[in-house]
């Protein structure tokens, strides 16, 4: 008998895999492994062929491939299922991370909806089509990457391999990619990114007693965020708006400065979150809010350091069509839908770049994930197999 979604949901949320989030000795429960690990016994149990990619020390990125029809001397179409593996950390939360409790429709823990859900729906969906293949199956592969919510390295590495560079294993570019995120059954087609940036003021330090004989980098900053909220207000909405991801946001979320209360600082820091529609790209975006603050501010004493973190947007520009095509099998399982845009950003524009059409699909609610009692509907998982199942069949068609 076939596992169901639930089931393997349930089997994954009992495996913790959180993302350390750069911290230096996280401790136990935090990387990939185990879950890798399970998903490779998964995949054996399943018949797949699989492959494992090392990505970072005991982190590896882990891909399961289901032979499709061939067509002639063709190796027929492939279609690529991704989902990464890690989650944000547990840090606060009121329910048992790693018991995947089902009360009242809903399965509770961490990562039940971001994003273990979808990638069980996806585990669900390579078990039918290898008990019920359809006409004219194309060849799956399953992509399940680590370090997502803290950087996207492990999609980076797995370009070359979904380019056919690094092995042989993908037997051809895919045709078109499903990126598991929750979605509520919709259609996400455009989305934006972010970039991440530090800027320092300098300034010179002195006794607090004599604070004429100093230059206050505290001050100088000062003068900078109020300058950064005009811009949020005032420049930022002179770049347009994305008719479905909303216009380019910036936000300040962190500040450093000052050494003790009896020393003029000489440096402050700020750490700068900015959004981009899915036409903008990071340099084009840090480039725009340094003019800005050239003209207004003044850029001596004002240091930018490169991003330490960039994740691209997603543009609608090229997967209208699979969009539709995956939302012939929405309307028939679940009922409408419509394509979407969200502000967070995915996995799916890494595959896009390879000219791969990518469309970012799944069960949950992001309100539901990240918070202390993650949940996720049983029905959405449910409906979710049925929905990627029914997809692959009416592509044999």
């Amino acid at each position: 008998m076939s596992k169901s979604a639930v089931t393997y949901l349930k089997e994954l949320v009992a495996i913790p895999s959180q993302n350390p989030m750069g911290r230096s000795d996280p401790g136990d429960g935090f990387g990939e492994a185990a879950l890798t690990d399970h998903l490779e016994t998964t995949f054996e149990r399943l018949g797949c062929a699989h492959y494992r990619q090392p990505v970072h020390p005991d982190r590896a990125n882990i891909f399961a491939r289901l032979d499709g029809d061939r067509r002639g001397d063709r190796h027929g179409p492939v279609v690529l299922f991704e989902a990464h593996q890690d989650t944000v950390p547990v840090d606060g939360m009121t329910i048992d991370p790693w018991d995947p409790r089902e009360e009242d429709g809903r399965i509770y823990g961490r990562g039940s909806c971001d994003v273990k859900g979808g990638m069980a729906a996806m585990l669900a969906v390579l078990e039918r089509l290898r008990d019920r293949r359809p006409p004219h199956c194309p060849t799956v592969v399953m992509a399940c990457s680590i370090n997502e919510e803290h950087g996207f390295s492990g999609v980076e590495a797995m370009r070359p391999l979904l380019a056919c560079h690094e092995t042989d294993f993908v037997p051809a570019v895919p045709t078109l990619a499903v990126v598991a995120e929750p979605t509520g059954l919709q259609v996400v087609v455009a989305h934006k990114g972010a970039v991440r940036w530090c800027l320092h003021t300098r300034g010179h330090a002195a006794h607090s007693s004599m604070p004429e004989k100093g230059s206050n980098a505290i001050y100088r900053m000062a003068q900078v965020v109020d300058a950064l909220n005009v811009y949020q207000r005032e420049s930022l909405p002179t770049l347009g708006s994305h008719p479905l991801c909303g216009p380019a946001t910036l936000s300040v979320g962190v500040i450093r400065g000052g050494l003790s209360v009896n020393t003029v600082p000489d440096s402050c820091t700020i750490e700068i979150d900015r959004r981009l529609m899915p036409n903008e790209t990071p340099e084009q975006a840090q480039q725009h809010l340094l003019t800005y603050l050239e003209q207004t501010v003044g850029v001596d004493m004002l240091e930018l350091e490169t991003p330490f973190m960039t994740a691209d947007p997603l543009s609608d520009a090229a997967n209208g069509p699979l969009a539709q095509r995956l939302g012939e099998s929405i309307r028939s399982i679940v009922g409408s839908w419509q394509a979407i845009g969200v502000p967070y950003a995915t996995d799916a524009p890494y595959i896009a770049r390879l000219g791969i059409p990518t469309v970012v699909f799944g069960p949950g609610s992001l309100e539901q994930a990240h918070t202390k009692d993650e949940w996720i509907s049983v029905e959405q998982l449910e409906s979710t197999a049925d929905v990627l199942y029914d997809f692959i069949c009416r592509l044999g068609e």
